[in-house]
């Protein structure tokens, strides 16, 4: 499991930062590393969305695990 989520945490982080950059400087760092122009996708590219996607939901789905159930914690009346 700790490589699978090492990866899925790296693929976000990838995909973290395409987001802003898009936000920030209209800038797509995917379609750029596969010498494509802002908004151009392909099947690669697709293939990498998708793979981010899917490593929020797997991070999602093990936050309790990874974080620590005690630290996602919120007491009653907070």
């Amino acid at each position: 499991m700790r490589k699978i989520d090492g990866a899925a945490l790296a693929l976000l982080i990838v995909g973290g930062l395409n987001w802003g950059l898009v936000a920030i400087a209209r800038f797509d760092l995917v379609a750029a590393i596969f010498g494509m122009d802002f908004g151009e996708t392909s099947a690669i590219t697709r293939v990498v969305y998708g793979l981010v996607g899917v490593s929020a939901l797997w991070v999602a789905a093990r936050a309790t695990t990874l974080l620590g159930s005690d630290r996602l914690h919120v007491p009653v009346g907070a």
